[in-house]
């Protein structure tokens, strides 16, 4: 066995691991339990795949941050980076962030997730793109949100997608003060 092995045993398993794992598969039995009580949550085998898919690529994304950086200020992040993009899919998915799930003003979202994802991969998730690409998603975001929601049809989407941006700017921030605190 190497090195690496013998000190992942050692240490055992981290009690982060288990609760950021664990709370994703409460999440995911939630609506399960919610149906035995109330007719109101009506989730199919489809729902459930689903919600396992995107939890599970959370749940991934946050532990290649960990272990791509001991940097705490750049797991932060990435931490709400990726809650970032889970919030934007998850609201899309469920009830359509601007009008309903169905408005087509929502494919824009997919330009904010582009944006993120390929300035991750271009900056090799270390580089100064990094928090530019975290800051322009967000800065997307919220023009979406005035021009398609605001002064478009949804002024309450239009908010509420303003107010989600936050978490692409926390990002960004985070990101950008890993960067000053490397080069310090």
């Amino acid at each position: 066995m190497n090195t690496i092995n013998v000190e992942r045993q050692r240490r055992g398993v981290s009690p982060w691991r288990v609760l950021g794992w664990g709370g994703a598969i409460a999440l995911i039995l939630t609506p399960l339990v919610a149906m035995q009580f109330s007719r109101e949550v009506n989730w199919d085998e489809t729902d459930f795949i689903v919600a396992t898919i995107i939890f599970g690529i959370v749940g991934g994304l946050i532990e290649l941050a960990v272990r791509l950086s001991s940097n705490w200020f750049f797991r932060i992040g990435a931490l709400f980076a990726v809650l970032a993009g889970f919030m934007l899919v998850w609201a899309n998915l469920a009830i359509g962030m601007i009008g309903n799930e169905d408005n087509a003003v929502n494919l824009w979202f997919g330009a904010v997730l582009f944006i993120a994802i390929v300035g991750s991969i271009a900056s090799r998730f270390r580089g100064s793109i990094l928090p530019f690409a975290m800051f322009l998603a967000g800065a997307l975001q919220v023009a979406i949100g005035i021009f398609a929601g605001i002064l478009g049809s949804d002024m309450r989407g239009g908010k509420f997608t303003i107010v989600l941006s936050v978490a692409w700017f926390m990002a960004s921030f985070f990101f950008w003060y890993a960067r000053q605190k490397r080069k310090a």
